[in-house]
């Protein structure tokens, strides 16, 4: 399966009980200028892709939204990009997580838990039998109904996760609080409670964040209205703002977000 990036990616490889059923390999990438996973399948694994630095785009045309990663059952072509400064999980399975079963490709909710033990088994510490042990919580966090986050009532993910799918969408705050029957202020708190900023800055970020991957294959003038700008002006300007650095040029060696 071949791996795109604009500077040699860094790579990292996981295995164990490889050959079982219950078995796993994890491999985890890095790279200072953005890395993808080409038009490729396996006709032998199962595969999740997730990042804790931001989302993930790919070719069925979903972009991956907080607390998301990508599911791809064996012998399905995909290909996966992520943006600069990224690191990108890649577990490979033999089963299939039961609440999984009828989904050939697309985003999955994915837990708090489950999320940090994908970290965890990426290290060189961690023993076959814990990751083993590891590996049966994550794949019991996927796929899940979201409902509500960790302190929010749900309503903000809820919100993120159609923004995510369509980050040009222009709904207002309150016409989102109509859509879901709460009030105004209540979908306000929410954000903070979930993301730590108001919908607005949330939603700014969201943009810059996913034009940083759709960068890697996009020119900034189709970027823009892409997600959600009226020009590229506005669009620089945002990005410059969020980054310190214009869309086009390679991330600082120090910028991590």
């Amino acid at each position: 399966m071949p791996v795109w990036s604009r500077d040699p990616e860094e790579r990292e490889e996981y295995g164990y009980g490889l050959g079982e059923p219950a078995g796993v390999l994890v491999l985890k990438y890095r790279s200072s200028g953005g890395i993808g996973f080409g038009e490729s399948r396996q006709d032998f694994l199962h595969q999740l892709y997730w990042s804790p630095d931001g989302p993930l785009a790919t070719s069925q045309g979903f972009i991956t939204a907080p607390r998301e990663a990508y599911w791809v059952r064996r012998a399905v072509s995909h290909e996966v990009r992520a943006g600069d400064r990224q690191t990108v999980y890649r577990m490979c399975l033999r089963e299939v997580p039961p609440t999984l079963a009828g989904l050939r490709a697309g985003p999955v909710p994915i837990d708090g838990e489950a999320a940090r033990l994908i970290e965890l088994i990426a290290r060189r510490d961690c023993d076959e039998t814990a990751a083993l042990a590891a590996r049966r919580r994550i794949t019991a966090g996927l796929g899940a109904p979201p409902g509500r986050g960790p302190s929010g009532t749900g309503a903000a993910l809820t919100v993120a996760r159609a923004l995510a799918r369509d980050p040009a969408d222009p709904t207002h705050l309150d016409e989102w609080a109509a859509r879901l029957r709460v009030s105004v202020k209540t979908l306000q708190r929410d954000f903070v409670r979930e993301f730590g900023m108001p919908y607005t800055q949330w939603r700014t970020k969201l943009r810059v964040r996913a034009a940083r991957v759709l960068l890697c294959f996009t020119p900034v003038t189709q970027v823009a209205p892409l997600v959600g700008y009226a020009s590229p002006s506005a669009f620089i300007t945002a990005f410059t703002k969020e980054y310190g650095y214009t869309p086009g040029r390679t991330a600082p060696r120090a910028h991590r977000t």
